[in-house]
């Protein structure tokens, strides 16, 4: 029976609890609504989302446009140095064109053919006009 004495001072120990009352203040606020967290924090997560694709997007047409002016500039590039040799080979015909036709050489190429140039007072001129008008 000792073990009957040791639970006796269990029980005259502690008193037991009363339930609580709410206050007044309590009574008069109604309880706050209890929102459930899971679908606002998957908006956010949808709207992050949302935003990484636009400046995904974003970034994707700007890299396209970078793309576009290189091509364009690669072009424009190798036109300029075609402009610049056609420049250069007109230039040299040109020059092969003059010496073609400069004076030295077709004397001697009349010299050449036995024609001889003709003295000052042996040259006469001969008048094509027609007189009859």
């Amino acid at each position: 029976m000792a073990a009957v004495d040791w639970f006796a001072h269990a029980e005259a120990a502690e008193p037991a609890m009363t339930p609580r009352r709410p206050s007044r203040r309590a009574a008069r606020r109604p309880a706050p609504a209890v929102r459930s967290r899971r679908k606002p924090t998957q908006r956010r997560v949808r709207a992050h989302i949302v935003w990484m694709i636009l400046f995904a997007l974003l970034l994707s047409g700007v890299v396209a446009v970078n793309v576009a002016v290189l091509r364009a500039h690669v072009a424009v590039s190798r036109l300029d140095q075609q402009r610049a040799e056609l420049q250069a080979r007109n230039h040299a015909l040109a020059l092969e064109l003059s010496a073609a036709s400069s004076a030295p050489r077709i004397e001697r190429a009349a010299r050449q053919l036995g024609f001889v140039q003709a003295s000052a007072d042996a040259t006469s001129y001969l008048d094509l006009t027609s007189s009859g008008r």
